[in-house]
């Protein structure tokens, strides 16, 4: 089969040819610059992912050591007031001593009394009745007290709960 065409009609077609190829072309362009946007925004995407990964972990750490720090605060806050009650108790305990030597000083007592629980110092007093009533008020039996018989042994003081031990005061001078 033969066919005739026009040479306007040709050029035409070579001319929309032409133009279809330019614009295949433009396309191929417009692609390529698209995957290259794409490549790089799918490794800007891989970077922000491993770099949030990398704060998320810091992040947890950070919470972690904050907790961390927050427990030992509060354990350094306990050993503080329970150091600070205790620097009291012998505040206090220096102080009750110096008034009592001082009372005994100016009696011219020439002994003070310990009382004793399971052999421990307790306190010091300056009558055998005061200290039998601090016992009392930590719970000793009222009726429990006794003398031992001259020359006698004294039982361990680990089996006495409660014990009045007269000390002399050698060497005080009003």
């Amino acid at each position: 089969m033969i066919r005739l065409v026009r040479t306007t009609t040709l050029t035409d077609l070579y001319a929309a040819r032409d133009e279809a190829r330019a614009e295949c072309d433009r396309l191929r362009a417009e692609r390529d610059a698209a995957r290259a946007e794409a490549a790089t925004a799918t490794d800007s995407a891989i970077r922000a992912e491993a770099v949030a990964e990398t704060q998320l972990r810091q992040l947890t750490q950070a919470h972690a050591d904050r907790l961390q720090a927050q427990r030992d605060s509060a354990r350094a806050e306990g050993e503080l007031q329970v150091l600070r009650n205790q620097a009291l108790l012998d505040t206090e305990d220096r102080a009750v001593l110096r008034a009592l030597l001082r009372t005994a000083r100016r009696q011219r007592a020439d002994r003070v009394y310990a009382l004793l629980r399971r052999g421990q110092l307790h306190s010091v007093h300056a009558s055998m009745e005061a200290a039998e009533a601090v016992a009392e008020a930590e719970g000793a039996p009222r009726s429990g007290w006794t003398t031992l018989p001259v020359g006698a042994a004294m039982p361990p003081a680990a089996d006495v709960p409660w014990r009045v031990q007269p000390l002399p005061l050698g060497g005080l001078d009003a």
